[in-house]
């Protein structure tokens, strides 16, 4: 074989290498991206408007039993987008400057934590991970008594894995709140309470699920205290 036969075969070697690693790089990238942005879990849009407007729409009705009630009514943990589970999803969402391993695992960053005011220090680990803990906004048990057992299991798992429904937050926070509604539990951080209630009432009217007396005056009550309040953008 001639030499410059043979610096030819090398250079196109050289250059089907470069171009498989460039493919890799470009597909993991895209896998990320795609998993970072708001999940579009089904066709609708959230509500729109204002937040005191919206709540006067939703039915008031008592709790239904919470017979039959699990999580697993809602899907069988975290769904996986575009090879990401929603768990870290919502922390690069939520936290700043996140740092992620293999498999977009978020390794560490800092939140902001919207219902204590606080911020946290983020590392992942087996002694650490709980300290961000992933809230569903309507309590699933809540959902599960307003409204969402009669939703079809792939919509009750659209619930469970909307953005609209999920924030990163302060773990023993998430634990105080657990199943409590507007009318049970609040964020300590005050300033906060209007953006959180706006919140529960766009995932309410999305999925159309009903509220409680008491969980509606408790709406209003906030709601008072800061006019115009705007529903959360997607």
């Amino acid at each position: 074989m001639s030499h410059k036969r043979l610096k030819v075969r090398r250079f196109v070697a050289l250059l089907a290498s470069v171009f498989v690693v460039c493919v890799l790089l470009l597909a993991h990238d895209a896998m990320w991206q795609q998993a970072a942005q708001p999940l579009e879990v089904n066709s609708d849009a959230a509500p729109s408007g204002s937040a005191a407007a919206l709540l006067k729409t939703l039915p008031i009705k008592g709790r239904a039993p919470k017979t039959d009630y699990a999580r697993t009514q809602f899907g069988n943990g975290w769904a996986t987008v575009g090879g990401c589970d929603m768990r870290n999803v919502i922390l690069h969402r939520d936290l700043q400057s996140p740092v992620v391993g293999d498999g977009c695992k978020v390794l560490s960053g800092t939140l902001h934590d919207p219902y204590t005011g606080t911020v946290i220090a983020f590392t992942r680990g087996a002694s650490t991970s709980d300290d961000v803990q992933i809230d569903h906004v309507v309590a699933l048990s809540n959902a599960w008594q307003t409204g969402a057992q009669q939703l079809t299991p792939e919509r009750r798992k659209e619930l469970a894995n909307d953005p609209l429904e999920l924030l990163a937050a302060d773990g023993a926070a998430n634990q105080q709140k657990s199943d409590g509604d507007a009318a049970t539990w609040l964020p300590a951080n005050k300033p906060f309470r209007c953006q959180y209630v706006a919140r529960q009432i766009a995932v309410k009217a999305k999925y159309e699920l009903w509220v409680t007396r008491a969980e509606y005056d408790a709406m209003v009550r906030v709601l008072s205290g800061c006019n115009g309040q705007p529903l959360p953008v997607r």
